[in-house]
């Protein structure tokens, strides 16, 4: 991981709007690996980067 990019424990206080790109896609990334052990939280919030990521996109 670079020194750009915050650990999901410094980003979770925070909206995904705050999110800088490349955090938004590394831990999407991430999370989508572990995807079959997320707890309902977890799946929120993959889901709800995921949702950042389209909107940036303009999907």
């Amino acid at each position: 991981m670079t020194d750009d990019i915050r650990r999901i424990h410094e980003l979770n206080d925070r909206k995904t709007g705050e999110w800088t790109s490349e955090e938004l896609h590394y831990h999407q990334r991430v999370m989508s690996d572990l995807s079959p052990w997320l707890n309902a939280q977890g799946t929120a919030m993959l889901g709800q980067i995921i949702h950042e990521i389209e909107k940036r996109s303009g999907y």
